[in-house]
């Protein structure tokens, strides 16, 4: 991207919550970034909800506050649609004075996984389904964006509705471009079963990239929402009688040659296939936290409501947490299910793909597939609420086996003081929080 006609950047990092930290700079600031001429605390990595550092974390009087030194991802810069004023943002990550990377960035957690693939000669293909709602927030009631051809309010189950889908083609339109400019490779976008509920699916590629364009695919469509006079939401549950928002995850193995290492020429897959399905499996109950990172979240666990509830695997059956879809077989590949819309995409992908590796070396056994309503069956379950999550995240030896111990340490501190500052109230009360942090 040319800056030469910019004058500021934004430099960001992405906190345990998914959300952008970081500062706006000179344009001219841009070649000392790859220098580390920009520092940040590591504390502003490890901030609740609504940005307030954690009472008694080790990142701030303990140590002084210390700084970290930012450096450049290799991903940007990158236009900022969504602001009035060209700019550029420069995704960053957090490292030490030496240059090692700070072990509490979701994104160099993602990293680490993706390394231990590469040392198998492996490489991790990933795509995400990013569901939202357009919802109007002008009000003290969070209520369904109006359709902009007849000025009424959105009605529910128009799933598949093109009528639906058009009417909003000015905004779809921007996003694309949005998506285009910024390097996001936007594919199918679908009108969902809520009430102003969309889908837009990513394509298929290097799973770091995968999760980076899920990072700025949910700032874009928030920003892009707000220049068409309306919010965009990734809330696990914005309203009680609506489907909830979810992130599907894709992905596939291949080999330094190309070869899918899922792929048996048929329609089981390999037994790598398994034993990764096995890991993903295990892993689930104790990664409820990643997958569902809010009280609020844990509205959009209703059995029998497409979110699943239950540690189980199919064949093209879409009421189980892993599901095999069908289709070529040197396409084959695995889709979680479980995570909802309000997550970090960094620490979903980690999750994920690190159980799924765990399952390989460990040659973990899934179970027989499921047959029919996964819900009505027995399966290990997803914690049910809030604190349960967060104690199992923290006594977990799987877990360990994935993140650094720093990175839980902080999140399940994060979590605790959010749990005490909001509890189980309800989406309803809350929804001023998490309407554009989620």
């Amino acid at each position: 991207m040319d800056l030469s006609p910019l004058s500021t950047i934004r430099i960001a990092i992405p906190d345990l919550n998914g959300q952008m930290r970081g500062k706006r700079l000179p344009a001219s600031d841009f070649p000392k970034l790859a220098k580390g001429g920009a520092r940040m605390p590591f504390s502003v990595q490890n901030v609740d909800i609504t940005g307030a550092d954690i009472e008694n974390s080790p990142l701030v009087f303990q140590t002084g506050d210390a700084d970290g030194v930012l450096l450049p991802t290799g991903r940007g810069p990158v236009p900022m649609p969504w602001l009035q004023t060209p700019s550029a943002l420069v995704p960053m990550g957090l490292h030490h004075e030496d240059g090692s990377a700070f072990e509490g960035d979701p994104r160099h957690a993602l990293v680490g996984v993706l390394d231990r693939y590469l040392s198998h000669g492996w490489h991790v293909h990933a795509a995400t389904e990013m569901e939202f709602y357009l919802v109007d927030d002008t009000g003290e009631t969070l209520l369904p964006a109006r359709n902009p051809l007849t000025g009424r309010r959105m009605a529910g189950d128009a799933t598949l509705d093109l009528a639906e889908l058009d009417a909003f083609d000015a905004f779809f339109s921007d996003l694309y471009d949005g998506c285009a400019a910024m390097g996001i490779p936007a594919q199918a976008a679908i009108s969902e079963a809520g009430r102003g509920q969309f889908e837009v699916n990513l394509l298929h590629r290097n799973a770091l990239d995968a999760a980076d364009d899920a990072h700025f695919f949910k700032t874009l469509t928030r920003g892009i929402a707000r220049k068409h006079g309306m919010a965009a939401t990734f809330m696990a549950k914005p309203f009680a009688d609506d489907a909830g928002n979810g992130m599907h995850v894709h992905f596939s193995v291949v080999d330094d040659d190309g070869v899918n290492i899922f792929d048996d020429g048929g329609d089981t897959g390999t037994p790598l296939l398994r034993h990764a399905v096995g890991g993903c499996v295990t892993g689930m109950p104790p990664s409820t936290l990643i997958f569902v990172p809010h009280g609020v979240s844990y509205d959009r666990l209703v059995a029998g409501a497409h979110a699943p509830t239950g540690a189980g695997w199919a064949y093209e059956n879409r009421t189980a947490a892993i599901r095999i879809p069908g289709g070529s077989p040197k396409a084959r590949r695995i889709e979680h299910r479980v995570a909802c819309g309000d997550i970090n995409p960094y620490l979903v992908l980690a999750a994920i793909l690190g159980a799924a590796l765990i399952g390989i070396e460990d040659k973990l056994d899934p179970g027989d597939p499921l047959q029919g309503n996964a819900y009505e069956q027995d399966l290990p379950q997803l914690a049910s609420d809030w604190n349960s999550a967060i104690l199992r995240f923290e006594d977990s030896a799987f877990i360990r086996k994935i993140f650094p111990e720093l990175l839980i340490e902080n999140l399940c501190n994060t979590k605790r003081q959010e749990l005490a500052a909001m509890g189980d109230a309800q989406a309803s009360d809350l929804w001023k929080i998490y309407l554009e942090t989620a």
